[in-house]
């Protein structure tokens, strides 16, 4: 589906100053924002378009592309894209709290969204964890133990934040929701409640250990299972490892980004690998077998024959000798290159040998085949 020109969805000119773009995106923002059009996904897509038509046209390096290039500019590969995410799109709830400031999401409409939050237990967050492995890793799968420093549920309140013996009791403030409501002009606003911070309870004697929060800071250490096949760029997810929650609440996922390093031998394209192999200019014309390096096996070789007459980049494939396919779908191929090497030296033995062999063949006569000229004098006619 064609993308709408991202001036005329925030209304305005392609000469607008970046005031007259802010300004009018918190217009649009208001008028289509999910909260006030519940369940309305028309409003919804509205609403992430403008928010990604601002976030393009509010930086000048982006907005630069866009004029230039149009919606190309920020595909893959487009001109916009600097530096892998660089060119990607945020939340369009972030952008909202950017324009307006602070938790306007929550503070304005209320915590409607699925970011709000009511009374009850704070989930913790989400967290990445970049973890580097080498190709033959990647090749054979492996498990692996990861240290990282995090919140853990506090052993001494077991993450209620209240002191052992006391109770957790409802906030008096908000009532136990979470969130408190004033007027603001013509508006009711709701926001999160000062004394509980939105928990909507509150522990009737702090913990000592945590002051409350029924969680502390912590080294962890989690064993992940990296799979066979799996490559650079890929997340694996390790549910209930990430943050843990506030006063008991539930943890975070951990996310791990495998990034596989380069080999010295191979390069990778998907589940096939490539190799480039040298040979002697004698295997090459007489023909014969090496062996040549691979993957696949514990010896890491495997035999590959050359036919005679193996000409300079010849490409042989090996079946089934590449990466393993991470949806489980066999294993991709292994393809070799042969370069062939010329000797830089020779022997006045191998020199008058070699000179008999080119007599033989006719090339002191004719160095460069008659072929080649017949394409060069075409060039020119």
């Amino acid at each position: 589906m064609a993308k709408h020109d991202y001036y005329e969805l925030l209304g305005v000119g392609r000469d607008a100053s970046a005031e007259e773009i802010k300004k009018a995106y918190r217009k649009k923002a208001v008028e289509f924002h999910p909260d006030k059009h519940k369940g309305d996904k028309a409003m919804e897509e509205k609403f992430k378009e403008v928010s990604e038509a601002y976030e393009v046209l509010k930086d000048p390096d982006k907005k630069a592309a866009y004029d230039r290039y149009g919606h190309a500019a920020f595909e893959p590969g487009g001109a916009g894209m600097r530096g892998g995410a660089g060119g990607g799109f945020h939340d369009p709830f972030d952008i909202f709290r950017e324009v307006f400031g602070g938790s306007a999401f929550d503070d304005f409409f209320g915590g409607g969204g699925s970011r709000g939050r009511s009374g009850g237990s704070q989930g913790g967050a989400d967290l990445r964890y970049d973890v580097e492995i080498s190709l033959v890793d990647a090749y054979k799968g492996l498990e692996k133990e990861i240290s990282y420093r995090t919140a853990v549920g506090c052993d001494h309140c077991s993450g209620s934040g209240a002191e052992p013996g006391s109770r957790v009791v409802r906030c008096q403030t908000c009532g136990g929701a979470g969130r408190v409501v004033s007027s603001r002009g013509f508006f009711q606003v709701q926001q999160a409640c000062p004394t509980c911070n939105g928990a909507g309870q509150m522990p009737e004697k702090a913990c000592q250990k945590c002051g409350g929060e029924g969680r502390v800071i912590k080294n962890k250490k989690v064993k992940i299972r990296v799979p066979a096949g799996i490559a650079s760029g890929q997340k694996l997810r390790s549910a209930g490892n990430g943050e843990a929650g506030v006063m008991g609440g539930p943890a975070g996922d951990l996310y791990v980004v495998i990034h596989v390093k380069e080999h010295d031998l191979f390069e990778r394209q998907g589940d096939d690998l490539y190799c480039d192999v040298p040979i002697k200019f004698t295997l090459a014309a007489l023909g014969g077998t090496i062996e040549v390096p691979t993957l696949s096996n514990a010896s890491g070789r495997v035999s590959l024959k050359i036919p005679s007459g193996t000409q300079d980049g010849t490409v042989f494939k090996l079946r089934e000798r590449g990466m393993p396919n991470l949806r489980g779908g066999g294993k991709g191929n292994q393809y070799v290159r042969v370069h062939i090497e010329v000797p830089k030296k020779l022997s006045g033995e191998q020199k008058s040998l070699l000179e008999q062999f080119a007599k033989s063949c006719g090339d002191t006569d004719h160095p460069v085949e008659d072929s080649f000229w017949e394409k060069a004098r075409k060039i020119f006619e």
